[in-house]
């Protein structure tokens, strides 16, 4: 099936997003091109890895749309979206990311908006739109590192009842952002995500001193990379491993998340597989992820 490569809805044939999609991550009716190839989007977010604040191992650009030229354009400040290319260490790394968050979003996870876009020598990358502008005006952000006081040196240092107790103290409404918080690390453990650490859950201070939990980012299939990864980078009811039904039933129980959420992300399964099946990933990758969710799956029998 043809799916829009934003919200992975069913899209007519040839067509690669809906309109609607394209309104909603760019704000006009096209989709925007780039002159840039993959080493010059390497080779820029070196030059530029000084004046922007975007951290992480992985090549990342900060993106704005010029909309007279119709092109995505690099620029240090100001920045409307991220661009991550492909890179050299491992395979796939766009459509793995752009498919996991579109699953995220077909099971009702807040996700920003994002598609896979070409660069000028065919290659693909991932761009979304940043969730911490509001008409160019930018949100106060910070990630559970700093929430919590940890340096970014030890964001794999902590658990997941500590960013759900943290979220019950600061939060709003600390009941729903903590629900939020399992449905993205249960669906994390689904798709083999094993990498999700501290700088990967945010907060997001509003004008209003508003504090709530950030729309959900960087989720990938990190197993799919790295077949020996943990089942998680934090620690769930003590463990990064062996993760069964029961220690998500723990913390369901303590944090008084009701079962039938965790229910109703299950009875999704084949969602999952649909959108693996309808992807931009390769054959053997489609195979491998299958794999590892079905794996997944069946820890909850």
């Amino acid at each position: 099936m043809n799916r829009c490569f934003s919200c992975a809805g069913p899209a007519d044939a040839g067509k690669k997003m809906h309109k609607k999609c394209i309104k909603n991550l760019f704000g006009v009716t096209y989709i925007p091109q780039t002159d840039l190839t993959l080493n010059e989007v390497t080779v820029k977010a070196q030059e530029m890895a000084d004046k922007i604040s975007i951290s992480g191992v992985q090549a990342k650009l900060s993106m704005k749309l010029n909309r007279k030229s119709k092109k995505l354009l690099p620029i240090a400040s100001g920045a409307e979206y991220i661009l991550k290319p492909q890179v050299n260490t491992y395979r796939e790394v766009p459509e793995n990311e752009n498919l996991c968050m579109s699953i995220a979003g077909q099971l009702g996870i807040n996700t920003p908006p994002h598609t896979l876009i070409k660069l000028k020598d065919g290659s693909y990358a991932y761009i979304i739109k940043r969730f911490d502008r509001i008409n160019g005006d930018k949100i106060n952000q910070e990630d559970f590192c700093q929430v919590l006081g940890k340096s970014k040196e030890d964001k794999y240092r902590g658990s997941v009842e500590q960013i759900a107790g943290k979220l019950k103290e600061i939060s709003e409404i600390p009941a729903l952002d903590i629900q939020y918080l399992y449905e993205r690390v249960l669906f994390s453990f689904l798709i083999g995500n094993g990498d999700a650490h501290l700088k990967n859950y945010s907060v997001n201070y509003t004008k209003t001193a508003d504090v709530r939990l950030s729309p959900a980012y960087d989720i990938l299939s990190s197993k799919l990379l790295i077949p020996k990864e943990e089942d998680f980078a934090l620690a769930l009811n003590g463990k990064k491993n062996n993760l069964r039904k029961s220690d998500f039933e723990e913390f369901s129980g303590r944090f008084n998340i009701p079962w039938k959420i965790t229910e109703k992300i299950l009875e999704e399964k084949q969602i999952f597989f649909d959108l693996i099946a309808d992807s931009q990933l390769s054959p053997d990758y489609k195979e491998k992820l299958s794999g590892i969710v079905s794996e997944r799956f069946s820890r909850f029998k």
